[in-house]
């Protein structure tokens, strides 16, 4: 297994030939610049401030918070060569490090060893990159937070299933108790237990010799080894062990760990193993299958199909909360009720209601008026979308879903976030805690994979899902509180609605991935704005056009046979009920929908020619006569505000009205003949007669008949929700070379070797007069040489500075810095102190 190790160090020049780094931060020193900003951008948290030398950015590398985030982002193979790496000595060979993850050659258990050889390359320069392995290939060595967090311990079994060494096992045992299992196991006796302990090791690890051992060993002492061997290592014995135990417990194949629990060495496993540390490795990235193939003319009209029904449903719902919308809970969200509502306004479900809900929030076109009695309302953004062309609103809607962290899969559920009860909040839409950070990454991603899929080909999910838990194992490892009851993680579940969700949008088309919805995918950063016009320019000849005209039918009914024109839409909702929806919208005309567009302020001789003009069959005499009548009703009753009265030429009208017992509730009395008092408000009594089958109107103080228009309600400008980043955010190229840089100057300063005054102790700032300073700084700008001085700035922060003085006067000393690698000006009372570096040898 190790004929690879001399092509890897020649390969990457890590080999023996060159001077072995003591520490992770000489190795980090050992790295040139663009490595460096390889690791910065694969751990931005080790940004955050900026380190102020190489030992510094060590130091914070191998901190338990920084190193368990950089475990959370490896893939499963190379978490797997971490582990194996955990598990090996200390330091370790890139040959021993093969060995324990392909097995024993010739063991037939294992995987392809030419295909582990040939993916762990990959997987250590991943982790020496991330900074969580150094040395080189005949030294790796962990960082040792990484080694303590994936290492065997009895309160945190090894994901290999291994357990602890020999060595390990009998740090506490008795020097005579070991010689005797030396002398059991058929070793010679040793004079001290470290030699014991090191000859039993020998033993367990050479192959040839533990064979022998265990030929010996009783058919039931081989059965409890075989259920040990991959894991849990530990077992429960008694006091007076069965005979076969106790064959294991003298030659040290179980070694004692507590009262009534032993254990099975780590070096007695592998051998047991065939030498492998994992019993599935996993070195290459399980494929996507895919589920069916589509043409991709089929997809992309089926995806464009998508995208007009998902702008339709958006219109719907802001149309639905035009006027003002639910009321904002205490809590915040809105309330079961009006999650209900709201999914009978647009006939479907409560999780598809509240996806269609959060997606708008997200685009920015709903939110929180901020009023008294809060409610949520369109935002004045709404109204410029409206505007756009339907290829653009729809763009736009993707752009907001896409790095949205709001997760409307999550409504309903129980909250499990330490911020509530230890018996969690029901999880409301629109309402605090739906954030999740990880939505973004893992929406990408699953769209990526469905960009790597043949054109036209949908994916098989639990395929997907797999390939997913592969590249993120530890995200996946394990379900969190907010996964109660449901057998798949966060990131499993936010894949499967990221499905679901992109086939409600458009982008994609049974399950496919779209070419608009592909192009839109591919663009990000500074690319996203042509990635979105080339996104616009695909979709817009595959949306239908929207049509001038309906077909009008004798049972009082209209059939829209596709989307109508925006103006033609909306004269024709008030005028009439939608009945159904579909590739074809059915309106029914009724006495209610008439009256209502006459109290819009339209005449009936309007509504004639309104239909006369958009229809494209003759206008139906049934349609003729209903609102030749409602019209001839309307307004003959008038009512206003007295506290609100009812006035009528026919004085028999309003008799009949008094005769009537479903006018009891209004309490009415006539005043006059043709007048009528109330005690019920003005719009109580006009839905009052109403019901009873009369038409009124409502009047204005000075007599005017009122037309009733809805008035839209609109919130204050308002910005959309913005995403709750996970983790710091990856810094850019700029940053980056900035960052590297500083870091670099810094650490230049830190280990220059200097002159050191007498007492001085190592690392701290010079200390020297005014005088000094003053003296050594002149004869600095002579001579052309170096000095070293502390610095504190405006802040009262303190740094360490190598500068060559070129200028001393008025009390600033203008020097190039090799710390910022430019030329600068300091004042000198701001200098602590100066000293002299150490002439080169």
């Amino acid at each position: 297994m190790s004929t690879h190790e001399p092509d890897r160090a020649a390969e990457d020049g890590s080999g023996a030939g060159s001077t072995a780094p003591r520490s992770l931060a000489e190795a980090l020193r050992a790295r040139d610049d663009a490595s460096l900003g390889a690791l910065l951008r694969a751990r931005p948290d080790l940004l955050n401030p900026v380190p102020s030398d190489l030992t510094q950015l060590a130091t914070r590398a191998g901190t338990r918070a920084s190193v368990i985030r950089a475990l959370e982002h490896l893939d499963r193979f190379t978490l797997q060569t971490a582990e194996a790496l955990a598990v090996a000595p200390e330091p370790t060979t890139y040959g021993t490090l093969l060995a324990l993850l392909a097995g024993d050659e010739g063991d037939d258990a294992g995987v392809d060893a030419r295909t582990v050889a040939a993916a762990l390359p990959h997987a250590v320069a991943a982790l020496r990159e991330q900074a969580l392995l150094w040395g080189p290939d005949d030294r790796l060595r962990l960082v040792r937070t990484a080694r303590e967090l994936l290492a065997p311990a009895p309160q945190r079994p090894s994901p290999t299933g291994l357990g602890p060494t020999v060595a390990e096992a009998t740090a506490g045992m008795s020097p005579g108790r070991v010689q005797e299992i030396v002398t059991a196991a058929g070793l010679p006796s040793t004079h001290d237990p470290v030699s014991a302990v090191a000859s039993l090791t020998a033993l367990f690890t050479e192959r040839p010799r533990m064979s022998a051992l265990l030929d010996e060993a009783p058919a039931d002492a081989v059965e409890v080894l075989s259920r040990l061997v991959w894991g849990p290592p530990y077992g429960q014995v008694t006091a007076e062990p069965a005979a076969h135990l106790r064959w294991l417990l003298d030659r040290g194949l179980l070694l004692p760990t507590a009262p009534g629990t032993v254990v099975l060495p780590r070096e007695a496993a592998l051998h047991l193993r065939g030498g492998r540390a994992h019993r599935a490795l996993e070195p290459v990235p399980p494929a996507v299958d895919p589920a069916a193939t589509h043409r991709p003319a089929v997809v992309n009209a089926t995806a464009a199909g998508q995208a007009y029904t998902a702008l339709a449903t958006v219109e719907e719902l802001l149309k639905d909360w035009d006027e003002g919308g639910p009321a904002v809970l205490r809590a915040g969200g809105l309330s079961v009720r009006d999650l209900k509502r709201t999914a009978a306004a647009l006939d479907t479900t409560e999780p598809l209601a509240a996806f269609w809900v959060e997606l708008a929030y997200a685009a920015g076109l709903i939110a929180s008026d901020g009023e008294a009695d809060e409610q949520y309302a369109a935002t004045p953004a709404y109204d410029d979308w409206l505007e756009q062309p339907a290829a653009e609103r729809w763009v736009r809607l993707v752009a907001a879903w896409l790095p949205a962290t709001r997760t409307s899969g999550l409504v309903g559920g129980r909250d499990g976030t330490a911020a509530v009860s230890a018996a969690g909040r029901t999880l409301s839409t629109l309402g605090p805690h739906l954030d999740r950070s990880a939505a973004p990454e893992v929406r990408r991603r699953v769209l990526a994979l469905l960009s790597e899929l043949p054109e036209g080909a949908s994916p098989d999910p639990e395929t997907l899902l797999a390939r997913l838990r592969w590249e993120r194992p530890l995200r996946g490892a394990a379900p969190s509180a907010d996964d109660a009851g449901d057998p798949d993680d966060l990131r499993a579940r936010i894949a499967r609605w990221t499905l679901t969700e992109a086939e409600l949008l458009g982008v994609t088309g049974r399950g496919a991935l779209s070419e608009h919805g592909r192009t839109l995918l591919d663009g990000g950063g500074a690319a996203a704005t042509s990635a979105e016009a080339a996104a616009v320019a695909l979709l817009a000849p595959l949306l239908p056009e929207p049509l001038d005209h309906v077909l009008l039918q004798a049972d009082l009914t209209a059939v829209a046979p596709g989307p109508l024109e925006r103006p033609l839409a909306e004269a024709l909702s008030v005028l009439a009920d939608v009945e159904s929806k579909g590739g074809a919208t059915v309106y029914r005309f009724t006495p209610g929908s008439v009256r209502r567009a006459l109290d819009s302020g339209r005449t009936a001789s309007d509504l004639h020619g309104f239909l006369n003009t958009h229809s494209r069959t003759p206008v139906p005499q049934p349609l003729a006569y209903l609102i030749d009548d409602v019209a001839r009703k309307h307004g003959h009753l008038r009512i206003g505000a007295a506290s609100a009265y009812v006035r009528c030429d026919d004085d028999v009208l309003l008799g009949e009205i008094l005769a009537d017992k479903r006018s009891a509730g209004l309490r009415l009395r006539r005043l006059a003949p043709t007048v009528l008092a109330a005690q019920a408000d003005p719009a109580a009594l006009l839905e009052g007669l109403r019901q009873m089958g009369f038409a009124p109107a409502a009047e204005s103080p000075e007599g005017d008949v009122l037309i009733t228009r809805a008035h839209a309600h609109r919130t204050p400008p308002r910005s959309a929700p913005e995403p709750v980043p996970e983790g710091p955010p990856v810094p850019d190229g700029t940053l980056l070379t900035a960052a590297v840089r500083a870091i670099r100057a810094g650490d230049l300063a830190s280990t220059t070797p200097r002159k050191h005054a007498p007492g001085e102790q190592s690392g701290a700032l010079p200390r020297t007069s005014a005088a000094d300073t003053l003296a050594t700084m002149q004869a600095a700008v002579l001579t052309g040489e170096a000095v070293w001085i502390g610095y504190v700035n405006a802040e009262g922060s303190a740094s360490q500075r190598v500068i060559a003085p070129i200028r001393v006067e008025g009390g600033f000393v203008t020097a190039y810095d090799h710390t910022a690698d430019e030329v600068r000006t300091y004042p000198l009372h701001r200098v602590t102190g100066v000293a002299e570096l150490e002439a080169e040898a």
